[in-house]
């Protein structure tokens, strides 16, 4: 799954960027605060790039006027700043379309589609913002804009014959099924959340078997992932090229 594929990626080479420079002794801010957990949009471009989101905004937003000159003028920053956030990425129209997707999303939820989700059931919100930013994933990793429709149209089932209306359930293995499975939970805040329970524990042969068990954990995944990246082929990091 795409949309799992990009977060590690980017978020362990970010990970790993901030890991190195505190072992020469600089700190660096986190990058991403478990993105696929927000409950819209807006709340998605808080947690997710923060470096880059921070940067559009105080050298691009503010600078054009932010929310200070009316709706229409913040409406209209907004699509600008994305505009050029796709740019960013690359000068290709799939990378201008995912720009303008996301900001038009921050522009409705602007317009009232955010006060009208706060009502609306929590795990609704999730799915929402979820559904959302995989269909734009779409555009950020085709390579046309032609090929996006494609895949958009085998994704709500229109593509018969087309080749792309495979169900991905007839390509799944018990190892892809897993794969799968350790990427939901590990872009939730599960660790944090398990770490703040150890904490509360009043029982010391509890505690310690907790944090046995969790070590044993991290140890299992480091040699699978070693395991499985030396049996596999060189994959560069899909963020890097930006």
């Amino acid at each position: 799954c795409y949309t799992l594929q990009i977060y590690f990626d980017f978020s362990g080479y970010s990970d790993m960027a901030i890991g190195l420079a505190r072992l020469f002794g600089f700190r660096f801010p986190e990058n991403f605060n478990y993105p696929y957990i927000a409950r819209s949009m807006t709340e998605f471009w808080r947690r997710w790039h923060i470096s880059l989101s921070t940067w559009f905004r105080d050298y691009l937003y503010v600078p054009l006027g932010g929310n200070r000159h009316g709706s229409a003028r913040t409406y209209l920053n907004l699509w600008l700043v994305f505009f050029l956030c796709g740019l960013w990425h690359g000068a290709a129209w799939t990378f201008v379309a995912w720009g303008l997707y996301h900001g038009s999303f921050l522009v409705l939820e602007r317009l009232g589609l955010g006060r009208w989700l706060e009502s609306v059931w929590t795990p609704a919100r999730h799915a929402y913002t979820i559904l959302a930013v995989m269909v734009g994933w779409v555009f950020f990793r085709a390579e046309t804009l032609r090929q996006a429709g494609s895949f958009l149209s085998a994704m709500a089932g229109f593509a018969s014959g087309s080749g792309l209306q495979q169900h991905v359930g007839l390509h799944l293995n018990a190892i892809v099924a897993l794969a799968l499975a350790a990427g939901v939970l590990g872009s939730a805040p599960l660790l944090p959340r398990l770490t703040r329970w150890r904490g509360g524990i009043a029982t010391m042969q509890v505690r310690a078997l907790v944090e046995a068990g969790r070590l044993a954990g991290l140890v299992f995944l480091l040699v699978a992932s070693a395991m499985l990246m030396a049996a596999g082929t060189y994959n560069p990091f899909i963020y890097f090229r930006f």
